[in-house]
């Protein structure tokens, strides 16, 4: 019979291991709420992208509402933490709710215009994007964001000091998030789609929830923990149900044909540049790029296409080398093929599977225009395209309508146009369309013209613009030859090369050539403000997004003529809140942890979104595909939070004055803010250089990086300084974590609609400069009232 000494070690020891295990099955915990927590919002995100037709400044939307929607959780719900007695239960049944909620939200995501009454191909306006997105978000970030309470405070009871409990928590999460975003990039958006990705973070998530419940069940007292053992099985293998019966493609499907009603979708697919679906129509094939139709073929428009095509082709003596700029498939190769004087057509597309999917579903017309030898074909993005080749061309073709998105506002910005007029022959042409119309003109589509004729104008000497009912044609070039175009030497050109067009018939083109339009668009577009359209101040996209408010939601158009001209108050509108504050801070005396700290945090969260904004923003000018890098944008970003919270919660314990640390990390963030637009503004000078891209992207990573580390930082400071005053674990966690979010919902509205269209990229960073050095002197002021009350007490002692 072994003695009691020896049986007290083994059940001392055998303790010992199974704490071990619970730690790590927490730590495993967190980690999966981070992985989960980033690719599940990706996946909502990318559906939703869809839905609002591609707009990046959407994502910005999208992520503001995540955040405080996790910020209502992580504070509310999660204050919860305190008063619930089976906390390991409580995680296990949040854990659920976010996990099973998570292929409805894309359910939800793919019909949201159905729920909305926006028909396929329309624009949803602004004030539903914001709303619908928060309610889809909600079922979802909530219990996401009550998560990283509990598990703050589940861990916290297997270690000493509860700030380094938080710290802990923060580190796995993120650590979880960087692992999500590499997994994201490479493996779930290139080869499985949305309800394979969310299936597979449900049985990641109960699997999680299975080995925490097995590892602290009482087996004589647990009756809850043996209910919802049973329940995370019966959901185990139901899921596992759904993947291997093929129920869960059929899903994928019912789902697209809920989303495309009424039309016959024959293909759909998310490629890494965006989404591409194909809808069949009585013979025609209609094609979608992230929601918006781009080309109907075997019979196209023949109206757009002709006066798209032969206008520029016929006001040019003797055009030979064409470039086309996106769009050229499905009826623009093929008017051009018909100009006997063509030799060279280089046609740029972007994503290689839309060429794919045209062959899949060829027709004599796209088959006759892919295949012929004067057509060369790059997949790759335009505008990259026209900064590398060394050729030069007669006419460059821009198929796109309008610069709704930074993807297409490269193409109608200053730098862009610089770059075409470089890339054209002596009198080579620009070509390029903006929606119009000849009757009724809002103030929306006016200033959305007039931007891109200015723009235009300041760098071509001439420019000709053909109005029409849904497209203004604008032909620019260095030479005066497109001013002298008109009906006879369109007839001449016409007979002497041998074209007969469908639509443009003498009759017709004499009125769409009448100088009397000209005359009229100039005298109805006259302005002395001159607003230019820039790649980094991207006012064509703020004025497309009006125009389609106005369209779409009239009643808040006032809105978007607010921003507008807000942009003159915004620095005034901050010194003035800033002033009062400082106002509470040196009259009212607030305390420090109750003003300061919070305050500094919440412009860190606005600080920290910018960071985000900015870098997918001009990853989106300089590249044009930041869809598929989205994910290692914001995993670097969350890499750079994760060292600099590691780093500090090991040496936080070691800290004589948090206070300190904290100050200068408010330092560095004015320093990185003020250096960070100056950076990208470099690198996009380099890009046109042999070599750089690769780098360049590296670059990209490396400024997410460091904006996260400085983020990242003083979290666990603020965390250690807000527990030395109050040791409420769950409230300072919930405060502190909410604060960040709060601040990051705030420059993710603001950042998105009104500071990156409008204010463009340099003003934007010096108003995050300005929320910094503001909450800095605050924090600095009341951090030396402190030190001299300090000071006063020491002395009467």
């Amino acid at each position: 019979m072994p003695k009691p000494s020896i049986i007290g070690v083994s059940v001392i020891t055998g303790l010992c291991s199974l704490i071990c295990l619970v730690k790590k099955a927490l730590a495993i915990s967190m980690f999966i709420m981070g992985f989960s927590g980033l690719v599940a919002q990706l996946v909502l995100l990318r559906e939703l992208l869809i839905v609002f037709s591609g707009n990046e400044f959407s994502i910005g939307i999208i992520l503001a509402n995540w955040l405080i929607l996790e910020a209502f959780g992580s504070f509310f719900v999660g204050k919860g933490a305190e008063r619930t007695k089976n906390k390991v239960v409580t995680l296990v049944i949040i854990t659920i709710i976010f996990s099973l909620y998570l292929p409805a939200g894309v359910f939800l995501a793919r019909i949201l215009k159905n729920i909305l009454g926006v028909s396929i191909g329309e624009n949803i306006a602004f004030l539903p994007m914001v709303y619908s997105s928060f309610l889809i978000l909600l079922p979802a970030s909530i219990p996401h964001g009550a998560l990283f309470t509990y598990n703050c405070k589940v861990y916290s009871m297997l270690f000493n000091h509860a700030y380094s409990s938080i710290g802990r928590a923060y580190v796995y999460e993120t650590i979880g998030t960087v692992t999500g975003g590499i997994v994201w990039t490479y493996l779930f958006i290139r080869y499985l789609n949305s309800f394979q990705i969310v299936i597979s973070l449900v049985l990641l998530n109960i699997f999680v929830c299975l080995f925490i419940l097995l590892l602290t069940i009482n087996w004589e007292k647990g009756i809850s923990h043996k209910v919802f053992i049973i329940f995370s099985c019966l959901l185990l293998f139901f899921n596992l149900y759904l993947i291997f019966s093929n129920n869960l493609e059929k899903l994928h499907h019912v789902s697209i044909k809920k989303q495309w009603r009424k039309h016959n979708v024959v293909y759909y697919k998310n490629s890494i540049y965006g989404n591409i679906c194909v809808v069949e129509r009585e013979g025609q094939y209609i094609f979608f790029l992230d929601g918006i139709p781009q080309m109907i073929i075997p019979i196209p428009d023949f109206v757009f296409i002709e006066e798209f095509v032969h206008i520029p082709a016929l006001a040019h003596p003797s055009p030979e080398n064409i470039l086309i700029l996106s769009g050229g498939a499905g009826g623009v190769i093929n008017e051009i093929l018909k100009h006997p004087t063509v030799k060279l057509i280089d046609y740029a597309e972007l994503d290689p599977l839309l060429i794919d999917v045209l062959k899949k579903f060829s027709t004599s017309l796209t088959e006759k225009e892919l295949s012929d030898r004067k057509v060369r074909i790059k997949n790759v993005d335009g505008r990259l395209y026209l900064k590398t080749t060394k050729n030069k061309y007669d006419i460059i073709f821009v198929g796109l309508s309008d610069p709704s998105n930074l993807q297409t506002n490269r193409f109608y910005t200053m730098e862009f146009f610089l770059l075409a007029r470089m890339k054209l022959n002596k009198n080579g042409i620009l070509v390029v369309g903006l929606p119009g119309s000849l009757d009724y003109i809002s103030e929306e589509l006016r200033k959305l013209n007039l931007c891109i004729f200015n723009t235009l104008k300041e760098v071509f000497p001439f420019v000709r613009v053909f109005p029409g009912d849904g497209i203004n044609l604008f032909l620019s070039s260095s030479s005066g030859e497109i001013t002298k175009f008109d009906r006879a030497i369109f007839v001449s050109r016409l007979l002497e090369r041998d074209i007969n067009p469908e639509v443009l018939v003498p009759r017709y083109i004499e009125k769409k050539l009448h100088p009397g339009w000209q005359d009229w668009f100039l005298k109805i577009f006259k302005e002395k403000s001159g607003k230019i359209n820039r790649d980094f101040k991207p006012l064509g996209v703020f004025y497309s997004i009006s125009n389609w408010n106005a369209i779409f939601a009239p009643c808040f158009r006032i809105f978007f003529r607010w921003f507008e001209i807000i942009y003159i108050w915004i620095y005034p509108i901050t010194l003035i809140i800033f002033g009062a504050l400082f106002y509470l801070v040196r009259v009212r005396e607030i305390n420090l942890v109750t003003l300061g700290i919070p305050i500094c945090i919440v412009t860190t969260g606005f600080a920290g979104m910018m960071f985000d904004l900015v870098t997918i923003f001009a990853f989106q000018v300089i590249y044009g595909y930041v869809f598929s890098w989205i994910g290692l944008l914001v995993t670097s970003f969350m890499a750079g939070a994760s060292t600099g919270a590691i780093i500090l919660t090991s040496a936080i314990k070691r800290m004589e004055n948090a206070l300190t640390f904290f100050i200068r990390a408010e330092v560095w963030l004015v320093c990185f803010s003020f250096v960070l637009p100056f950076i990208i503004l470099v690198s996009n000078y380099y890009l046109g250089f042999p070599h750089t891209v690769p780098f360049l992207k590296i670059l990209f990573l490396l400024i997410s990086f460091v904006g996260g580390f400085l983020v990242g930082v003083q979290f666990p400071l603020a965390n250690k300084i807000y527990l030395d005053n109050n040791p409420d674990l769950s409230r300072t966690a919930g405060l502190i974590y909410s604060s960040d979010l709060i601040g990051g919902w705030i420059g993710g509205i603001m950042g998105s609609v009104f500071l990156l269209p409008v204010l463009g990229l340099m003003e934007s960073c010096m108003l995050v400069v300005l929320l910094k050095l503001g909450s800095l002197i605050i924090l600095t002021f009341q951090n030396l009232q402190v030190s001299k009350k300090s000071q006063l007490k020491g002395g009467k002692k």
